[in-house]
């Protein structure tokens, strides 16, 4: 990679693979948790994924590109966390656990999205900067939600 126009794809392809496998992880952590909340938010998030992935292929196709993934290293990471989590904790150890992990997602995801919102700008993609917009705001507003729910959750234990 040379270009801002190469590292735009590239992370493209990234998100694009990393959205793809949210959508697979999201249901093995609805049916982890125990808080109708957060299995909830699990299910909720898993739809709004997959519009995601939609709202990416528009992105793609308005760059003149076809959708497709490349492995991200980091979402299998984090994802990877996630299953020892649903391997070792139980209980109030095991919500709060996976809660923390569907944060880490959505800041992963936050700083990805909002990287390309700005190189899709400075390349004149302004249907991919508008796309990308509303994907930013969605993870925003579902970090928002994870929040409350940590601080609920916290309230109750205490």
């Amino acid at each position: 990679m040379k270009t801002l126009a190469d590292i735009f794809e590239h992370t493209l392809q990234d998100m694009y693979y990393a959205e793809n496998a949210i959508t697979k992880a999201l249901p093995k952590v609805a049916a982890a948790v125990k808080d109708a909340k957060l299995k909830k938010a699990a299910e909720d998030h898993l739809e709004e994924t997959k519009g995601q992935i939609k709202k990416l292929e528009q992105v793609f196709k308005s760059i003149g590109k076809k959708a497709s993934g490349e492995k991200c290293d980091a979402i299998e990471g984090l994802i990877k966390e996630a299953d020892g989590l649903m391997e070792e904790a139980s209980g109030t150890a095991l919500d709060s656990g996976l809660l923390a992990a569907c944060q880490t997602v959505e800041h992963y995801e936050i700083s990805r999205y909002g990287s390309l919102r700005e190189w899709a700008k400075d390349l004149g993609h302004d249907e991919a900067h508008k796309l990308l917009s509303e994907i930013l705001d969605q993870e925003k507003a579902t970090n928002n939600k994870l929040t409350n729910l940590a601080v609920t959750s916290i309230n109750r234990t205490n």
